[in-house]
């Protein structure tokens, strides 16, 4: 009986250990190689949300002219950025596989 006790706490006790939460949006190398291939994949869209974003803060001809100009470095930003993250995902780099633009997704949540 004595020896059943002892394996039912060594399993629980190793339950604990496995089952324990990790930290919400935790960053690991799976994330990053995600975070990457989300990133070269929704990239061009940055053109066309960057223009809307101007037209709704400085009106058509800021959108015309501004907005595309920031869509195109921003699109090429992410892109290369992602590529990168894709590149190196086996490697904690930057530190923490912490992403490297912000917001990490295009269309994050947490987005301003």
């Amino acid at each position: 009986m004595k020896r059943i006790t002892n394996i039912a706490l060594i399993i629980a006790l190793m339950s604990c250990i496995v089952l324990v939460p990790s930290a919400c949006f935790a960053q690991n190398m799976l994330r990053k190689l995600g975070r990457g291939l989300a990133n070269i994949i929704t990239s061009p869209i940055e053109i066309p949300k960057s223009v809307q974003e101007s037209f709704y803060e400085d009106g058509p001809v800021a959108a015309g002219t501004y907005g595309v100009l920031d869509g195109v470095y921003k699109f090429v930003a992410r892109t290369l950025v992602g590529v990168y993250e894709v590149v190196s995902f086996p490697f904690p780099l930057p530190a923490d596989y912490a992403p490297i633009v912000e917001p990490e997704f295009l269309f994050s949540p947490h987005e301003q």
